[in-house]
């Protein structure tokens, strides 16, 4: 049985995969790819502000 991530390491795996994604919307030989790569990195920051917005819910909760 494998421990679940902490927040902090699944806030830094999204913004590892907003920033991916970003490169990968530059790179991109079409503009239907780079808005798929585009719409992935928003997915991905929007999940890390969520994650931040439970860390500080966490930590005001352990006070």
């Amino acid at each position: 049985m494998s421990e679940e991530p902490t927040t902090e390491e699944l806030r830094k795996a999204e913004a590892e995969r907003a920033a991916v994604e970003r490169e990968r919307a530059v790179a991109a030989t079409d503009e239907r790819e780079a808005a798929q790569h585009q719409r992935r990195a928003e997915k991905a920051e929007y999940l890390r502000r969520k994650l931040d917005e439970r860390a500080k819910s966490e930590r005001e909760k352990d006070g």
